[in-house]
């Protein structure tokens, strides 16, 4: 990073890319979450859901990418060992164990709205000292926003039927 990128930052410099990390071990998670139980979901729309759980796996790849690159950008080193994802999660992963396409859904709910959550403190933490972050913690949270009324809608729709 450079000398006056870093000034900006200040003092928070550390603390920002330890954020950062965080959400991208979350990204991670929840990239896994979507493909996997892209793969296994059984049940009512199945083909709508999988389709849009396998949209949203490639967004969750994205932003993992995105932070990355913040990271790096910060002088900080992403997390190098799938295993330190779970030990540095803010929302954790839901195992896919039962395959059916509600379940699924409202697991997936529970981790955008999660996502918004850390996005949102992310935002917050950057307001005013590094806009950069900030600014892609906002991106990343109208993803999230998007993601989570997309979930909402097919289980809305799976209501109706």
């Amino acid at each position: 990073m450079g000398t006056k990128a870093r000034e900006l930052v200040g003092a928070n410099v550390k603390k920002m890319v330890t954020l950062l990390n965080k959400a991208f071990a979350d990204e991670w998670l929840a990239y896994y979450q979507y493909w996997v139980g892209a793969k296994v979901a059984r049940g009512q729309m199945r083909t709508a859901v999988t389709s849009e759980l396998e949209e949203h796996a490639a967004d969750e790849l994205k932003h993992a990418g995105m932070l990355t690159e913040r990271i790096i950008q910060l002088g900080g080193t992403p997390i190098l060992r799938p295993e330190e994802w779970y030990k540095q999660t803010n929302c954790g992963y839901d195992a896919p164990e039962d395959p059916s396409v509600k379940t699924l859904l409202k697991q997936n709910v529970k981790g955008e709205q999660c996502a918004i959550d850390v996005y949102r403190k992310l935002a917050e933490e950057a307001k005013g000292t590094d806009a950069i972050t900030y600014h892609l913690a906002l991106e990343i949270m109208e993803d999230e926003v998007e993601h989570e009324e997309d979930l909402e809608a097919l289980l809305e729709d799976m209501s109706q039927g």
